[in-house]
């Protein structure tokens, strides 16, 4: 039989001053710090904080997908 792997997910929110892809960037380096063999990020939520009339931070809601060992 071949052995599937087994992948876990976690989730993780992360912001940036920049954008979206910035703060995407951001989950995926951070969980990178702790998980291994990381396959794919799934984006569950976005949203903007706004100052002033205009958006200030960024904010992601990640699914982020990794097999393990």
């Amino acid at each position: 039989t071949v052995a599937m792997p087994i992948v876990k997910v976690i989730e993780v929110i992360a912001s940036s001053e920049k954008g979206i892809d910035d703060a995407i960037q951001t989950a995926v380096t951070e969980a990178s710090k702790t998980v291994r063999n990381i396959d794919s990020v799934f984006v569950k939520d976005i949203k903007a904080h706004v100052k002033d009339g205009k958006v200030s931070t960024y904010g992601v809601v990640c699914k982020i997908s990794f097999r393990l060992d």
